[in-house]
């Protein structure tokens, strides 16, 4: 099963990879030989933290590479006054005066923090090429779901500033 990803999310995880290949991996490997340095394996805490630490990288790289092997590369198709990859929305709840605003990114960068959701999610698909004033009903099963008025579309997007989730 691949993910899908923008050109810029490709771009952001091959730069982390590069950075735990090049930096990340080289301190790792200088920590290890300092804790073997300090003698009986058997009982240096430092020395198994080490090689942990330097595993975990090793797995973040492989984990990293497996996910650019099989992305699906997406752009934004949607038309200047529909909601698109990478808008900020602002909705409401029929029957509510207050509002939510949330911006629709890959999977990868989804952050429930910053209101970032994933235009896989139930939400965001279905918000996908509606307009402003649309009222979009939302699937989240057979028996759940709930409607949201479009009040707001913000066309600017402004990726450079979004980190890639670290796992």
């Amino acid at each position: 099963m691949s993910e899908s990803f923008t050109e810029n999310d490709i771009q952001k995880i091959q730069e982390e990879i590069e950075y735990r290949k090049l930096v990340v991996r080289k301190n790792a490997i200088e920590a290890v030989k300092e804790a073997r340095a300090q003698g009986d394996l058997s009982e240096n805490f430092e020395y198994y933290a080490a090689k942990k630490e330097k595993n975990r990288n090793e797995s973040r790289i492989r984990y990293l590479e497996r996910l650019v092997k099989n992305a699906t590369i997406i752009t934004d198709h949607s038309a200047a006054d529909e909601v698109g990859l990478n808008n900020t929305v602002t909705v409401a709840f029929p029957g509510e005066e207050e509002t939510e605003t949330y911006k629709l990114v890959t999977s990868i960068r989804g952050n429930s923090l910053k209101n970032y959701i994933s235009v896989e999610s139930p939400l965001g698909k279905a918000l996908l090429g509606h307009k402003t004033g649309d009222r979009v009903p939302v699937y989240v099963s057979d028996q759940v779901h709930y409607e949201v008025e479009i009040r707001a579309i913000d066309k600017s997007t402004d990726e450079s500033g979004d980190t890639i989730r670290s796992f």
